[in-house]
């Protein structure tokens, strides 16, 4: 089995990070919520405790059972993680007399401690606590400290077990990476050797031996992480794979048959299906967002029935579920409270007796970005910007009809084109039009008009759990306003969003 890294997750919004920072060193991890503990064997060669935003004095405070981990595996407690290992071994933590917050540095570093190897004198680390440790047990030892924390790492004396009271995992703590290295490859002993391509050739030979002869289903969507999932599939089972791709009537212009195209060139068995017509009327009328996105995901899965049902014998639905959706189902706190309904995530309707297969449920989104690298798929897909299950439909604010969609997919044409022309297109996480569901006067030639607006949207993000506005040069938002004003009849107001996330959603519905 593959060497793994586990991390026991206690809530903290930065467990997933600690993940990324550990596969970033080529060495496979997995979080599991601190009270579901998964069976321990010998691929495993290490544990973490991340932080949370509890207080270990706390009632409800997580208490993991850590009577098959400590001092038979290493053992690394991350700000909550340390505090619990100090204060249930007999330790004191107690409040701050000032929230410890933001960036310190260390002041003394033990360096025959093989945690803390090759970290520079005051090197700069991140704090996030509102309790600290006071005392120590009497076996462990201190191994790190800063102007204002004595504790802020530790040793369990003739233990492989170590806490920190700061975050290595984010960017601002400048050698996080080095300390996680130290731990990872220095005291577990991994061997780094967990690479796209080892990636690409284990999970193959698990498709094979899972699915045998059976045939396999695959909506495709153009999108990263289906396109990446049909050509690993493809290379495990070629002809037995089976891939619908859905017209709904709310793709990008000229969409459909560029994807298809592209799709073909890549040797899939690919079955393009128009359905355009019965989106737009199962929409007619519709003006709520949530709403919308039920008739858009009810109307998919009948259309996709009636297709998987043309295939004589089909046995499994393969889906592009990533790793953060299987982390976001089974969280220390349960799925978060539905802001909208995702796009990638819901179960089957129970009229389809087909058993599941998600080959990337183990990987981040540039992890299957680099595994489509390593798999030499075309750089117009894996480069391609997030885009949603319902596309444009909720892309334009109101009733969506046919009339709509064409006019936001040449508004959204003219812009897209515009980021690609000037070398922008890459360095945006997201780029979007959307067409409100309001007019406004304005003067074309002599006359007066009174027509639509559209907005414009353009974020930098890393995973697009948080997001900032670009700051896209004015010339060129100058350039693509005029563009758009002059080159589509019906628009005659652009307006450009610079709103952050949070509070604000990248999508405008």
């Amino acid at each position: 089995m593959q060497e793994t890294i586990i991390i026991l997750d206690f809530g903290s919004q930065y467990t997933q990070l600690i993940a990324r920072r550990v596969r970033e060193l080529n060495i496979y991890c997995e979080i599991h919520p601190f009270n579901k503990i998964p069976q321990l064997g010998e691929h495993v060669k290490g544990v973490i405790l991340s932080g949370s935003p509890f207080s270990v004095r706390d009632k409800e405070a997580p208490i993991p059972d850590l009577s098959k981990i400590r001092n038979k595996y290493p053992l690394l407690g991350v700000c909550y993680g340390a505090q619990f290992l100090a204060q249930n071994n007999g330790g004191e933590v107690m409040p701050s007399k000032l929230r410890e917050y933001g960036r310190a540095n260390l002041s003394y570093i033990d360096r025959s401690c093989p945690l803390m190897q090759n970290l520079s004198d005051g090197s700069q680390v991140w704090m996030s606590h509102g309790d600290t440790i006071l005392q120590l047990p009497d076996n462990f030892q201190l191994i790190a400290s800063t102007g204002s924390i004595e504790v802020a790492g530790f040793q369990v004396r003739n233990e492989s077990t170590y806490g920190i009271q700061f975050h290595p995992e984010v960017y601002h703590s400048l050698e996080g990476t080095q300390l996680l290295k130290n731990f990872v490859v220095d005291v577990c002993g991994c061997a780094q050797d967990w690479t796209p391509d080892s990636f690409i050739d284990t999970t193959v030979a698990k498709l094979k031996k899972q699915l045998g002869n059976d045939k396999v289903v695959l909506g495709l969507s153009g999108g990263v992480d289906s396109s990446v999932a049909a050509v690993l599939l493809n290379k495990a089972i070629g002809k037995n794979l089976y891939c619908i791709f859905v017209d709904n009537g709310l793709l990008r212009k000229n969409e459909f048959e560029s994807v298809l195209h592209s799709y073909k060139d890549m040797g899939l068995n690919v079955k393009g299906v128009d359905a355009s017509k019965e989106f737009y009327s199962a929409l007619k009328g519709i003006t709520d967002p949530e709403q919308k996105r039920k008739a858009i995901g009810k109307t998919f899965i009948e259309v996709f029935d009636k297709e998987a049902h043309l295939i004589q014998d089909v046995k499994w639905l393969a889906q592009g579920t990533i790793y953060p959706d299987v982390i976001e189902s089974v969280s220390v706190n349960g799925p978060s409270a539905t802001i909208k309904s995702h796009h990638n995530v819901g179960g089957l309707p129970d009229f389809m007796k087909l058993k599941i297969v998600e080959p990337l449920n183990t990987l981040f989104k540039d992890e299957v970005r680099r595994l489509g690298k390593a798999l030499e798929m075309p750089d117009h897909i894996l480069n391609r910007h997030p885009f949603p299950g319902p596309g444009l439909g909720i892309r334009i604010l109101g009733e969506v009809s046919a009339e709509r969609v064409k006019l936001l997919q040449e508004v959204d044409d003219v812009f897209i084109s515009a980021l690609k022309k000037e070398g922008l297109y890459n360095q945006v996480w997201q780029a979007l039009a959307v067409l409100l569901p309001v007019q406004s006067v304005g003067v074309m030639g002599d006359e007066r008009t009174y027509e639509s607006v559209v907005a414009l949207r353009a974020v930098g993000s890393s995973d697009g759990m948080t997001a900032d506005w670009s700051h896209l040069p004015y010339e060129f938002l100058a350039k693509v306003s005029n563009e758009i004003i002059n080159r589509i009849k019906g628009v005659n107001r652009v307006v450009y969003d610079i709103s952050s996330k949070p509070p604000a959603t990248i999508e405008w519905e």
